[in-house]
Parts: C-alpha cells; structure tokens; sequence
C-alpha cells in the first residue's frame, strides 16, 4: 500500500534543482527561499507567477490563462466585481473593531444566521478558519469539561498549535497526539453509516478510558481532505446520534464545502440533514477577503464565555461585513448553489464516462463542485501518487490548474469558482481525456 502524503507536499515544488528554468525564474525561486525560508510553498514543478484573476481563470505573467479547478477561496470567482467594490466602498468609509455598534456587522450576522439551523443562534467573527476552529475546540472543552477530539486520519483543520493537533495531514510523520483519535474516513461503498460510526465508537471508548475524555467529533462535512466523500446522503446521522449519546458535541467544518459548494444547499451538513453544535466558516466567506465564523448554539457560547473573555480586532469588522454581504448576494443574484448542482452533474457524470474507459481511473466521488478523482494502478488497484502528480503538472502544461488530496494524495481534488460552467466542465473533461489517451 502506498505512503500516506504530508498535504503541503501534494502537488509541491521542492526547489533542489532550477537548473533548467529560465534565468530570471531561478534568481526569482532563490530570492524567495532566501527571504520566505524553509515554511515557502509553491505549486507544481516550475512554479507559475500569477498577476491577475477573473471569474473562473487565473492570468500568469506571461499573459497564459489557466482554468482554475483547485482555488476555493475565491469561491464566487476571482475578483468578482461586485465583492471587489463593496470591500473598497466600505474600507474607504469606516473599518473598525467590533467594540463599537455596526449597522453592517450586525445585518450581516442576522443575515448569515438566517441560514443555518434555529438552535444555532449565536455567530463570532474571526479572521480565518484555524482561528474559528480554534475557538470551537475550546467551546466544546468548555461545555464538556473534557478534552479529547476525534478527526479523521487525513484530516485538515488549520495551522493555529490546538488545531494542527487535529490536522493529522500537516504532519511529516505519523503524529502522536495523546489527546487526539484518529478515525479512518467514510467508506465508499458498504454501510458507510454505521462504519463510520463503529470506527467512532472505539475511538470514543478508548478516549474515555483516559484523563482526557471526548469532547468532541470534528468532521469537514464532505471529507476534503481524505479524498472527498459525499455519499449517501445522511450517512452522519448515526455519528451525530453516537456522539451525543456520550456527551459529546458535533463540529461541524464548513471552510471547505461551505457557501454552496455541494450544490444541495449553502452547507455541506445539510446534504446530511443534521445540526450540528457548532459549525465553523472560513476561505470562501469573503471570497479572498479574510472571514472566519463560529455559529453555534447559544447556551455553549455562554457556557465558554462564564470562564473566558474573546476578542477578535480584526473579526466581524465592517470591511468584513461587506465582504460577506457580498459574496451572498452573488451567489443568491446568480443562482450559484443550483449551477454547482447543474454543472457539477455534468463534470461528476464526463469523470464517470472517462473512468469506464481508462482503467487508471479507480473512483469518483463528490457532489455539486467538489468531486474526488482517483488514480490506481490498474494491475492491483493500489494507490497512484506519482501518476496523480504527473496528471497534475500534465493538466498545468495545458492551462488548467488543479491540486491533489486523500490519505495517499493519489485524489484529484477538484473545485473550482462556483461560476465554473457546463462549458468550461467540457473543457476539462475533453483535456483530461487527451492526457490519459497519451499516458
């Protein structure tokens, strides 16, 4: 069975040998490492330099256009004109912290409330998604007086210190977090449901049988980085069930498929009809502007807020309200959620297609635009990483950018700006076929 994959090391340029770029490229990599150091990370074998973004494609400084199928921060597209000049207006106007009453900050949190559960009544304003499940983790601490989580193995939740400890992904190594389970991801076929919430069942006994206890389960609601896992719809009911018998919450992260993504509604949880006890928002909030949230139900908030103060400078801002008002107006104003449905169909049913053809094709999976493309070796069906990662620099030599995922980054992730067409799922797909015809 292949290695599991570091996820920054996925699609990675490592930078040992420029000898072969163009002059002003090397020197360019070599300033770059001398002044970012060892945490730089580039994309792809000869890093691309980008100058300008629009709708669905990126503009390199060569003046190439690249179809992007991997960006979801930009999640209504690049520089959607709309978003751009409500976060100029408003920054030009008034940008202040959240100490003082805002009209904007206030309607937008009615607003964005107005789409999520009842019993989830309470929204904080943070700058990103590490920081909202930062504050999620110690919320569900707060209310449980315990403090062991339980995350998938391949699982990705931010970079702050507590949440790099439930980001198994990030991690060189095998990590060994003694506070932290490990669960393996959603099956693909089989009882998906009750697998899953078997695996969690012996991962909260053994947490129980500590000094730490369970707190909490946290999930990205489509499994983005395990290798995207959408279906059956529900099949997370019987983990909510299963967690709150033991007392503990349900976390649900929303950074990744939020905001329409799965084209079943605004968030990933609803394809599994469940509410969660808390849910945490981030990247395509503000579609590039930086917005995290927390909404979560109000008696835990209170529970958290009993023992400690929080504040966030920077989080719920005006500047920040405006980003986020905008970014629901485009997706309301055009019909977003239902042309990640549509268009998806379309891009899940052509990978369909390609994978009765080539035999190097071992899956796929997703809903709306987040679909998950596995690579296999065709004698044994095991992993394929080098064969993903030459799809992917393949892919990029054709102007089309994408990146990779899974326990064994051997999964095309693909999601692209929810403005993303038939058309250009016709583009990829007629691309994509080429390259696997010549592979």
């Amino acid at each position: 069975m292949s290695a599991s994959k570091q996820i920054l090391a996925l699609n990675r340029f490592e930078g040992t040998d420029t000898s072969g770029f163009p002059p002003e490229l090397a020197k360019r990599l070599a300033k770059r490492r001398a002044t970012f150091g060892a945490s730089s990370v580039l994309f792809y074998e000869q890093p691309i330099e980008m100058v300008r973004g629009e709708g669905v494609y990126l503009f390199d400084s060569n003046g190439n256009r690249y179809l992007d199928m991997y960006n979801n921060v930009p999640s209504v597209g690049h520089c959607h004109p709309h978003v751009a000049s409500a976060i100029a207006a408003q920054v030009a106007r008034l940008n202040i912290n959240t100490r003082y009453l805002s009209r904007i900050s206030e309607s937008y949190a009615e607003r964005l409330l107005s789409h999520v559960p009842a019993p989830l009544s309470n929204l904080v304003m943070t700058c990103t998604g590490s920081e909202a499940n930062d504050l999620a983790l110690r919320i569900a601490s707060s209310v449980t007086g315990k403090h062991g989580f339980i995350v998938t193995r391949a699982a990705y939740h931010g970079n702050t210190e507590a949440v790099t400890a439930i980001s198994p992904s990030s991690y060189k190594g095998a990590p060994h977090i003694p506070h932290v389970r490990l669960i393996p991801a959603p099956s693909a076929e089989g009882d998906v449901g009750g697998t899953f919430a078997a695996n969690l069942a012996t991962a909260i006994k053994e947490l129980e049988a500590t000094e730490y206890g369970f707190a909490a389960i946290i999930v990205d609601s489509i499994f983005s980085s395990d290798g995207i896992f959408a279906d059956p719809p529900g099949f997370l009911q019987p983990a909510l069930a299963l967690t709150h018998q033991h007392g503990g919450l349900f976390i649900a992260d929303e950074v990744q498929p939020g905001f329409g993504r799965t084209g079943g509604g605004l968030w990933g949880f609803g394809r599994h009809s469940l509410t969660p006890d808390i849910v945490t928002m981030g990247k395509p909030m503000g579609n590039g502007y930086p917005m995290g949230g927390v909404v979560v139900r109000p008696e835990h908030l209170t529970r958290f807020c009993e023992t400690t103060g929080y504040f966030n400078t920077f989080g719920g801002s005006p500047v920040a309200a405006a980003a986020g008002n905008a970014v629901l107006d485009v997706i309301e104003d055009e019909e977003l959620i239902a042309n990640a449905a549509t268009s998806g169909q379309v891009l899940k049913s052509g990978l369909e297609a390609l994978k009765s053809r080539f035999p190097r094709i071992g899956g796929v999976r997703g809903a709306g635009l987040f679909i998950g493309l596995d690579f296999v070796t065709p004698d044994d069906n095991t992993q394929d990483q080098p064969f993903a990662s030459h799809i992917i620099n393949q892919l990029k030599t054709h102007h089309i950018l994408i990146g990779a995922a899974g326990l064994y980054g051997h999964t095309l992730k693909i999601r692209p700006p929810l403005c993303f067409t038939t058309t250009h799922a016709d583009q990829f797909l007629t691309t994509l076929e080429q390259i696997l015809e010549q592979s």
